[in-house]
């Protein structure tokens, strides 16, 4: 059962389950809510209260995850677990604090959308009614905001796609996309970190590696980080993806 509770400062909290509870910064999904999500989580991580197990990004949201029983033996305040760790992230995200200015990373990430690296773009341009040069430029002139990773390991979720760029998802998913593959999924775009089934409308490729297990930080991206495309040819590509390799 949700337990809704409505909070100050535009946002709000409910229950996910007995170990976990979700902060709402509203439906809209925009700078603004992804810097108070980011900042929240950094803060949370900064400053974790007892029993704090980790807090995952959304579009518009942040969810914390807890041990109930570690949250129930605390000192935070309140009656239920729901009672303590809402009332302590309320205060955490309504006091000012110094040193949480995020400095997010910025990353170019090498895209080359010729021939099968980009097997939707002719169809992106025929909807837009544009050429593909012009798609192209569109998709690499914009600035790109990480929302979240999700859908499988290391996918980012990224907002910031021009508007006119906006396409719906393709009627019949493929089997499987490769990974590094760009896409459009209405007014979002994404790269695929591993080779999956997908649906979204696939206009490039990247070389670079976007998950790998082995490394410190397995996701090349992260929620907050910066991102531009820089266009790169065929040969370009086989060059990053050789140095690319694990």
């Amino acid at each position: 059962m949700l337990i809704p509770k409505q909070i100050n400062e535009g946002f709000s909290i409910y229950s996910l389950c007995e170990y976990a509870l979700t902060v709402s910064f509203g439906e809209t999904i925009s700078d603004h809510a992804s810097y108070r999500i980011n900042r929240l989580r950094k803060l949370l991580e900064q400053q974790p209260f007892t029993g704090f197990r980790s807090a995952v990004p959304a579009y518009t949201s942040l969810s914390a995850f807890f041990d109930p029983i570690e949250v129930h033996q605390s000192t935070l305040i309140g009656h239920s677990c729901f009672e303590k760790v809402s009332n302590y992230i309320t205060d955490l995200e309504s006091t000012p604090h110094k040193g949480t200015e995020q400095n997010n990373r910025e990353i170019t990430i090498p895209v080359c959308y010729e021939g099968d690296f980009g097997p939707d773009l002719n169809e992106v341009a025929a909807v837009h009614h544009m050429d593909v040069q012009e798609v192209i430029h569109l998709h690499t002139e914009a600035i790109y905001n990480v929302h979240m990773i999700g859908f499988v390991p290391g996918f980012a979720y990224l907002g910031g796609l021009p508007k006119a760029l906006a396409t719906p998802r393709k009627k019949s998913p493929r089997v499987q996309i490769p990974s590094g593959s760009i896409g459009i999924a209405g007014v979002q775009t994404g790269i695929y970190s591993l080779d999956t089934p997908g649906g979204w409308q696939i206009i490039g490729r990247t070389p670079l590696v976007m998950f790998d297990a082995q490394r410190k930080a397995p996701s090349l991206l992260s929620s907050g980080d910066r991102v531009t495309f820089e266009r790169i040819s065929a040969e370009e590509f086989e060059f990053h993806a050789k140095r690319s390799k694990p």
